[in-house]
């Protein structure tokens, strides 16, 4: 079990909401409530004294807004928004929030959140032992090739396509991909959960780099990938949520 303790803030203007925020995080072992604020500019200046590495943040209020507030906060300082405006969804997945709570949600929902935090943090310092990733950072990784350590930019992938074991990685204005002896799986764990997503079970698609979705395909760089019934539902859910 994980010893991993992770420090928050909740920021609401609602007194209820925010009272239920602070007894979800209480009941959360690896959650450590360190204060509760009302407006996103209190939440801003506590931060700015004492920093924390997760938010959960109202996105709604007056003067400074959620998504404003989530412009600004320290790059190690991450976000799961409670809102009770599902048209928010969009903005929060542009800046790459953990997740997205839609009020009224109950504990179940908000412990689901708070594991993707828990296992983003645990990826971040270096708790995972995945042998063929050297190192995970924000914006690339690390991977073995042809006796080389290759530096691959997340922003750069357009999808990675698993073979038994290993994996073909397409990246952008590549035409041939870069080979590496990794399961699909075991990637999966590593790779930042607002940016990818399975689709099936020989593909893992950049969520950025979706050109079209056309009835059960996704069309990247002119490749066809088709969504499979395993993992439809979630992609699904990916897709009403950020749908104007």
């Amino acid at each position: 079990m994980s010893s991993l303790k992770i420090s928050c803030v909740a920021v609401d203007d609602e007194p209820m909401a925010l009272n239920l925020v602070e007894s979800y995080i209480e009941k959360t072992p690896f959650l450590e409530l360190k204060t509760k604020c009302s407006s996103a500019i209190e939440a801003m200046q506590y931060i700015k004294e004492h920093p924390v590495d997760l938010l959960f943040l109202d996105i709604q209020m007056p003067d400074l807004t959620g998504i404003e507030l989530s412009k600004i906060l320290p790059e190690q300082t991450r976000v799961i928004f409670t809102t009770a405006f599902d048209h928010y969804a969009l903005e929060g997945f542009k800046v790459d929030a953990i997740d997205y709570l839609l009020k009224p949600f109950d504990y179940a929902e908000f412990l689901t959140a708070a594991n993707k935090a828990q296992k983003w943090f645990e990826l971040l310092k270096g708790k995972t032992n995945q042998p063929e990733i050297i190192s995970k950072e924000k914006e690339f990784l690390f991977v073995k090739s042809e006796y080389k350590q290759l530096r691959i930019k997340l922003a750069d992938v357009l999808y990675f396509e698993g073979l038994k074991d290993y994996i073909k990685i397409w990246l952008k204005n590549n035409p041939k991909p870069i080979l590496t002896l990794m399961s699909l799986k075991s990637l999966e764990e590593e790779l930042p959960i607002t940016q990818f997503m399975r689709v099936h079970r020989s593909f893992i698609v950049s969520l950025n780099n979706i050109d079209v979705i056309e009835r059960s395909q996704i069309i990247i760089n002119k490749q066809r990938i088709t969504v499979s019934e395993q993992y439809k539902p979630k992609f699904l859910k990916f897709i009403n949520s950020n749908s104007l």
